[in-house]
Parts: structure tokens; C-alpha cells; sequence
């Protein structure tokens, strides 16, 4: 309709306007032009995250996220992937009590109630089912501030460390 394509708005399938409003424009204008900057100070939490928990992967306690030579970070997140459910559960469970926010992530997208009624599989999704019952996100945001992003380092050793019954360095 906007570009002239048709006379009148007709409902042809599953969708939405998706135009932002002003305000929202305004805001997205607003972060636009700090686009760098935000970026930088996610890449630097994401960064402190990632050197903070080479050890842990180096002995086999957790699986850190992988930045092929070929990309380029934008720090949207940054996730560590557990041995199993159980161990990612104890693991939120363990940050919300020192009231460190953490999640699972995302549910696959063929297991979405969506995802269930319309969507198709094409064979096997283990890896992706395995891959969903063992990530969790950690806090990451803009204005975190180092208090913040230290607590958070060191809440993840001492339960990883703890749990896996090693000294806490």
C-alpha cells in the first residue's frame, strides 16, 4: 500500500505493520548515532566475560561461545553452554540467588507452540534439543557497570568450581 503496490490493505497471510511509531523512531534514531559506542562497551563486558572463563573451558567445565576469524563481534550476547539441564538449572537457580539474572535462552524454534503447529522438520534435531537444554545467558548490557560484571565472573566460578569440586582461583 505504501509503496503503491495496491489500491486498499488486504490480509493476504500470517503478518503485521511493522513501521515504528515516532517515539520509537526517535529512540532507535537516538541509539543509532551511538551505534559505536554501544557496541564497543558490549564488546569489552563480552571480552572480560570470555578471558574470565578460558579456564573453566580448558578443564572441561563449560563450553564458551566460538567468534570465527571471519566475523565480526557485536557482543548481542554472551552464553556458556553446561553439561546438561540439570547443571543449567542449578546454575540460574545459584546466580538469582546472589540476584544475578541469568536465562536458558531461547526455545527451539520446532518445539515453539508456533513451531509446533505449522512448522516442519526435516530429520534429526538432537544437536539443536542438546544445544537448548545447556546454554544459558549471562547479563549483558550497555550500562552494566565493573561492580556488576565482576559479581558476575566470580558468582560463575564459584558454583562452576564448586559444583565440580575444584578450588575457586
Amino acid at each position: 500500500f505504501f509503496r503503491g503496490n495496491v489500491d486498499k490493505y488486504t490480509w493476504v497471510d500470517i503478518g503485521s505493520s511493522y513501521l515504528p511509531g515516532e517515539l520509537i523512531s526517535a529512540f532507535l534514531y537516538a541509539q543509532m548515532c551511538e551505534a559505536e559506542s554501544i557496541t564497543r562497551r558490549r564488546q569489552s563486558i563480552w571480552t572480560r566475560y570470555h578471558e574470565a572463563f578460558l579456564d573453566l573451558e580448558e578443564n572441561g567445565l563449560v563450553v564458551r561461545p566460538v567468534l570465527p576469524p571471519e566475523c565480526t563481534l557485536n557482543a548481542h550476547i554472551y552464553y556458556l553452554l553446561f553439561h546438561d539441564r540439570n547443571m543449567r538449572d542449578a546454575f540460574i537457580d545459584f546466580l538469582a540467588k546472589k540476584n544475578i539474572h541469568a536465562v536458558f535462552h531461547y526455545v527451539p524454534l520446532h518445539s515453539s507452540p508456533m513451531g509446533d503447529k505449522v512448522g516442519r522438520i526435516g530429520g534429526d534435531l538432537t544437536n539443536t534439543e542438546r544445544t537448548s537444554d545447556r546454554i544459558v545467558r549471562l547479563p549483558l548490557w550497555v550500562d552494566m557497570d565493573e561492580k556488576i560484571v565482576a559479581d558476575v565472573i566470580t558468582a560463575v566460578r564459584e558454583l562452576v568450581y564448586t559444583v565440580n569440586n575444584r578450588h575457586v582461583s
